[in-house]
């Protein structure tokens, strides 16, 4: 099940949003629990074993953890290290044996012995919720919150379905007090429907628009290769996962404050960054902040000299990359952030920041290599990432355009201008001020809230399946 499905938006949400509301206070969390089960389990039921496995793992092992860490830490450490493994043993399992498996039988001795498994499909989910897992038990060891004694309560942190598919991810320190209480109010209650629409709008109306146009530009580059092909495939795809995700992630926070949550933004104008490393300070936040954390601080950081930074840097890069698929496209798109992150962290961070002209050629640096990264990132064929890559300067095309992608590029201009003004925080901004000039502009808003929910429904009625990119991972 989808957020942008008619099943989803006029049946399981309002069933959901009545029986939690009708619920006393002290039963809302087991309603959660019970109605997110039934979301996750909608395309795949098999796999509800294997959350309630993780969950039931991470809940057992934190009461050694909270008992021990204080008076015996290694008591504490050992029931840390179990609950890690077995989680991670389970995304490991289902995200990466016949990787491994696949890579290995190419050596001569084991070719033809190692077989792929059949039928071993990934959960649903599973690389966001098993790190939010381990942010209990790692929180719980550090003394950074209690042990979660309500089974429920932990169930409906782990499965909550706004966030429980594709992120923001939540650790558990930032929800663990809402989770004992939250806040219900019409305001809140409002200001989430909002906050869902503009997602619900950005996704449908923005990111499956630019969806079908980069993939028939794909066609089009396999056929005749040109050179304004190419940037085109890296314009629309750029602006399709920025709708798609940070849409996913709109709808997510909205549909927490409907239900009382307040979550972490994940998204804050990443292609207005000043740099590489700006962009990732601004793009899904709260995988850079786990990773940050739980990985790269534990490992010193930037603590113990630059070589030992650089290090670390590696290490965090190549398990993002690894972290978004098991293929080799997302391994070298992880190395190919470590080696721009060096070199920014190395000597151009201070360049770019020298004036106003060097801020604007670290912006233009930012935008064409995050562009060139996202072909990267989409192409599991490396040949066919390296193709579209040279085509942006002009190798192996047959000329720099063609009368095929000049038609193109008139017929969705219009949807590239809107794209990248709404890219931006300036149509927010400029409502807010319209907004200002009279109190009764104030209305303003609602009703292009209500505009646009109306608009993105008949799309998705008239549209076909279209489920969000980071499902996948």
């Amino acid at each position: 099940m989808v957020f942008s499905s008619t099943l989803f938006l006029f049946g399981f949400l309002p069933l959901s949003l009545l029986i939690y509301y009708i619920m006393p206070p002290k039963g809302r969390n087991l309603a959660l629990f019970l109605l997110s089960m039934i979301f996750y389990g909608f395309g795949e039921p098999t796999y509800i074993v294997v959350m309630l496995f993780s969950i039931t793992v991470a809940y057992l092992t934190g009461f050694p953890i909270g008992k021990y860490r204080e008076k015996d830490p290694k008591k504490a450490k050992f029931w840390l290290i179990l609950s890690v493994c077995l989680n991670l043993g389970m995304l490991l399992f289902f995200k990466y044996t016949n990787f491994f498996i696949e890579n290995l039988a190419l050596i001569p001795p084991l070719s033809g012995v190692l077989e792929p498994i059949d039928g071993l499909t990934l959960p649903i989910g599973i690389s966001f919720y098993t790190f939010q897992i381990m942010s209990y038990s790692i929180d719980l060891y550090r003394g950074s919150t209690d042990t979660q004694k309500s089974y429920i309560s932990f169930g409906a942190y782990v499965s909550l379905f706004p966030q429980l598919i594709a992120g923001p991810i939540v650790r558990y320190r930032d929800v663990d007090d809402q989770l004992i209480s939250r806040e219900h109010s019409v305001d809140k209650f409002a200001a989430g429907v909002s906050r869902f629409t503009v997602g619900f709008a950005k996704k449908l109306l923005l990111g499956d628009s630019l969806a079908a146009i980069y993939a028939y530009l794909g066609t089009v580059y396999a056929v005749e290769p040109t050179t304004l092909t190419a940037w085109m495939l890296v314009l629309t795809y750029t602006l399709h996962i920025y709708f798609d995700f940070s849409g996913y992630s709109d709808m997510a926070i909205g549909l927490g404050r409907m239900l009382g949550f307040e979550f972490m933004e994940n998204f804050n104008y990443p292609y207005l960054a000043s740099s590489v490393t700006d962009f990732w300070r601004r793009w899904h936040i709260s995988l850079s902040s786990w990773f940050r954390e739980y990985v790269y601080i534990p490992l010193g950081g930037n603590r113990k000299g630059l070589p030992r930074q650089f290090l670390n840097m590696g290490i965090i890069w190549f398990l993002t990359g690894f972290w978004h698929g098991a293929a080799w496209n997302f391994i070298l798109w992880g190395v190919f952030y470590f080696v721009i992150l060096a070199l920014e962290k190395a000597f151009l961070l201070k360049w770019f920041e020298r004036n106003r002209v060097t801020r604007a050629l670290g912006h233009i640096w930012a935008l064409i290599l995050v562009g060139i990264g996202w072909m990267l990132f989409d192409h599991t064929s490396l040949t066919e990432a390296f193709a579209v890559a040279g085509g942006l300067f002009g190798l192996g095309t047959v000329g720099f355009t063609s009368a095929t992608v000049r038609y193109e590029l008139l017929r969705c201009l219009p949807l590239l201008a809107v794209s990248v003004v709404a890219a931006t925080p300036y149509p927010a901004r400029l409502l807010a001020r319209v907004q200002d000039m009279h109190p009764r502009l104030a209305v303003l808003r609602p009703l292009l809230i209500g505009l646009a929910l109306l608009v993105s429904v008949a799309y998705m009625v008239s549209g076909t399946f279209s489920p969000f990119l980071y499902y996948i991972f």
